[in-house]
């Protein structure tokens, strides 16, 4: 069921949120998944320390624009007085919610004893929501995993944890961290964790249609759906989700040259929000996503990788949409 979600003092529009993924949820990303109609977008996730050093590299993560809200702004670290102190520092920045992350499996960050490698931790874990969840007003959400791999799930004390320390709601992706984004995503323990805390629950893992959102909340019972790979290269599942609720239809999947509209325009705004060096090699990994399962695709991304300027760009994908047919569905 597609409703308005209620987080500490925040109401979402609606339960789809887009999921914060590193390289990829940035503000313009963003922005085109809130068009389609995204209840609540997550930023890319930023470390507490590189704030605390005034790493330069932090401040485009942090910048939000006035269309996003709401908008979660996801920390991660591993200690309580560094996360708490700089979340209190950046409460008077333009997010809704504050999201913690005890998810990230990237070796570089579980090696620092952040991320994922919390669920290994849960006394630390506790402290660190607790601490931050005093530091400032704004509600307080935690990103978890089914547990750190198959011998450690914890994923149902680790929500109590949460909730017990102030938590205003928790994200659930049913991979352990040793599965990284490999294989089936264990919705029985999303059920299991919602079974256990009054807290919202958000699932997350393997949700690609209207169909999955569907079969999820059925099995689980959760409260928010957060969508991640779902979303790469396709900002209009939200719109194709809420369609689906709200008619029973689905929308056909976007022609090519709504794909080549998109593309551009994505990459304009990549662009104009990172300039042309840094956003015309982002977005070549954007493109790849939005042609997969279009003609010519597999040629088209080689192509894509090899362009240095967005008139390069726009000539090559306007070139390949008058050789493929205006309206080419895959």
């Amino acid at each position: 069921m597609i409703k308005a979600l209620k987080i500490g003092n925040v109401t979402l529009p609606n339960n789809l949120i887009l999921a914060p993924m590193a390289g990829v949820t940035d503000l313009p990303f963003r922005l085109l998944c809130k068009e389609q109609g995204a209840g609540l977008l997550c930023m890319e996730m930023v470390s507490a320390k590189a704030i605390m050093y005034k790493n330069r590299n932090t401040q485009s993560l942090l910048e939000i624009d006035p269309r996003e809200n709401p908008v979660s702004l996801q920390l991660f670290g591993s200690d309580p007085d560094v996360i708490s102190n700089i979340a209190h520092e950046i409460e008077e920045r333009p997010f809704d919610l504050l999201d913690i992350n005890m998810g990230c499996p990237v070796p570089k960050i579980v090696n620092n004893g952040e991320g994922s490698a919390l669920m290994k931790n849960p006394k630390l874990a506790g402290e660190i929501i607790r601490k931050t969840v005093k530091a400032i007003n704004k509600p307080v959400t935690v990103k978890i995993r089914k547990g750190f791999d198959d011998d450690h799930v914890n994923a149902v004390e680790m929500a109590k944890i949460a909730e017990d320390a102030g938590a205003a709601a928790v994200a659930v992706h049913g991979r352990t961290r040793e599965q990284f984004y490999s294989g089936k995503a264990d919705w029985d323990i999303i059920r299991q964790v919602k079974e256990a805390v009054s807290i919202p629950v958000i699932g997350n893992g393997d949700l690609l249609t209207a169909e999955d959102v569907i079969a999820m909340e059925e099995q689980t019972g959760c409260d928010g759906f957060m969508i991640a790979r779902g979303a790469q290269g396709n900002p209009w599942i939200f719109k194709q989700i809420l369609h689906y609720f709200e008619t029973g239809e689905h929308l056909p999947k976007p022609s090519i040259e709504e794909v080549t509209q998109m593309i551009l325009r994505h990459a304009r705004m990549m662009l104009e929000f990172k300039g042309e060096y840094i956003g015309i090699r982002e977005i070549r990994k954007h493109a790849a996503w939005y042609t997969a399962g279009y003609p010519n695709s597999a040629r088209l991304r080689v192509a894509i990788n090899n362009v240095e300027s967005f008139e390069a760009l726009e000539e090559l994908l306007l070139g390949n949409l008058k050789e493929t047919g205006n309206g080419a569905k895959p």
